[in-house]
């Protein structure tokens, strides 16, 4: 069997690469070795530049139909116990709230989307059923679950991978031009790439017991909140109604194996409650980035090439946004639009992102800290509150480290997000004078915005790519992007920019090549 791409993993980074590479008319095997969707929450945020990506995949209300009803806040709540007192709300707002307030602040420092709040056991079977509509086979991915990657080598013109069926054992031998490991954090493709991990492994052990319960009169005690949280825990709301997740450390000296999720539970949330256990487990938090992200033919993306504390969502989220990336590079270089360079460009715009925020990540795991060591010192409930307020919950305000990473190497503030159309910069996002969104006006591969009276022919007529070219007639907004024309990529980062263009050709190169 050929395929162009093979991908390896099913999880939300390897089937958003397999839905970016359709999107883009581009073969794809998928194999993961598991026989279904997870059944782990791992993951309970999908931040806004996930969302804006999503949108642009076509992938917007079936994920929104399935994540906690956008009526409900993202506050975090710092408590004593279910049974005490509320310390502090860190407050934020609604779906609905936040979509007003995008359209009201139309100054381009806002998402063309709010976050969402869902569990990856939701997020899966959306994905799933993207890639393989209405059930069926797709005529652009080929995706099969309980099938393994085994083994690959690679040469000048490609990889050839063996695959195992894992109920049968029967193996296969496919012909592929690139080959992407999206295989988790004990990824078989990093191994036997003999790429390294840099960073500290198992930074700290945690218990997760997630279960099902329709006590919210105990577990949503002082009304509605994302997480309640104490200095030996996070109660996370995984739709506000009936399904939880107890993030908690586990007993000291007890064999994991043996420890008893029930007291554990009950100890936490204060008193015994009806409930019933879905799955209840160790785990390891790790701080890790992979050495390199390509060699060759093969690439990383997703867990395969970073791990983080879950502090801030970086995880999945971060996963995403290397999906993306990679997949119109790939897309790009089948069908011949674009050579090695651009290829080779995806470790060095993704691998510095994926550093930052694996710090941004240590940071926020750092305040948490400081905040159980004032549980610990602390004895006067209002004092704590107020030590509590002044750390903060930068780990959910870093719209600096969500919106603000950037591709030309400028580190900006990672709490902040300052909009700008510097080349390798995400595109700010607005609404133009007739109500439509800038966003939802950009083409499926190349962009070029043309504010005022620049001539964009030079850009035109050498395009070696799918160009679309959208007049941006609206003085208002015109000032946010800061040039008369600017080139946009697929993944809705900037290109190019200038107030004119002499050598069309020229720039193409550099973008390209």
């Amino acid at each position: 069997m050929k395929i162009p791409v093979l991908i390896a993993g099913g999880g939300p980074v390897g089937m958003t690469l397999a839905r970016t590479l359709s999107l883009f008319g581009v073969r794809c095997l998928l194999v993961e070795r598991n026989p279904t969707t997870t059944r782990h929450p791992k993951m309970d945020i999908t931040n806004g530049r996930s969302m804006e990506l999503f949108r642009r995949l076509g992938l917007l209300d079936k994920l929104r139909a399935v994540a906690v009803p956008e009526e409900n806040n993202f506050d975090i709540s710092w408590i004593t116990s279910l049974t005490g007192r509320e310390l502090h709300r860190f407050r934020y707002p609604s779906v609905v709230e936040k979509r007003a307030e995008i359209r009201e602040k139309n100054d381009g420092t806002q998402p063309r989307e709010p976050a969402m709040r869902v569990s990856q056991v939701m997020i899966e079977p959306v994905l799933r059923d993207a890639i393989l509509p209405n059930g069926e086979k797709s005529p652009l991915v080929d995706a099969r679950w309980g099938t393994a990657l085994e083994d690959f080598v690679q040469d000048e013109t490609g990889v050839t991978a063996t695959l195992r069926t894992m109920e049968t054992g029967a193996t296969e031998t496919v012909r592929c031009d690139f080959l992407a490991g999206c295989d988790g954090g004990s990824s078989l493709v990093r191994e036997k790439l003999g790429i390294a991990l840099d960073g500290r492994a198992a930074v700290t052990q945690r218990y997760m017991i997630h279960f099902q319960s329709d006590a919210r009169d105990l577990l949503q005690a002082f009304g509605v909140a994302w997480h309640y949280q104490t200095d030996k825990g996070t109660l996370i709301a995984q739709d506000d109604r009936d399904t939880w997740t107890l993030q908690t450390r586990p007993p000291a000296g007890v064999d994991p194996a043996a420890i008893d999720p029930d007291p554990i539970l009950d100890a936490w949330v204060g008193r015994p409650f009806a409930r019933k256990i879905l799955v209840a487990n160790p785990w390891s938090t790790h701080l890790l980035l992979a050495e390199r992200y390509q060699a060759g033919r093969v690439f990383l993306a997703g867990d395969a090439a970073h791990q983080y504390i879950p502090t801030g969502g970086y995880g999945m989220n971060t996963g995403i946004g290397d999906a993306v990336d990679l997949g119109w590079k790939l897309a790009a270089a089948v069908k011949s639009f674009a050579g090695p360079r651009l290829l080779a460009s995806y470790e060095s715009e993704r691998r510095p992102v994926g550093y930052r925020n694996r710090l941004a990540s240590e940071r926020h795991t750092g305040v948490r800290l400081q905040i159980a060591e004032l549980y610990q010192t602390e004895r006067d409930p209002d004092a704590l509150a107020r030590g509590i307020a002044q750390l903060g919950n930068a780990e959910n305000e870093s719209w600096g480290i969500e919106f603000g990473y950037r591709y030309d190497g400028v580190d900006g503030h990672p709490v902040r997000y300052e909009p700008t159309t510097a080349p390798g910069a995400r595109l700010p996002s607005t609404f133009l004078a007739d109500g439509s969104a800038l966003y939802d006006r950009l083409g499926p591969w190349f962009t070029l915005l043309r504010f005022g009276d620049a001539d964009p022919s030079p850009l035109i007529d050498s395009a070696p790519v799918p160009l679309e070219t959208v007049i941006v007639d609206d003085p208002a907004i015109a000032p946010i992007y800061q040039a008369k024309l600017v080139l946009v990529r697929p993944d809705t980062h900037v290109a190019w920019r200038g107030n004119d263009c002499a050598d069309g050709r020229d720039v193409w190169r550099k973008v390209l090549t």
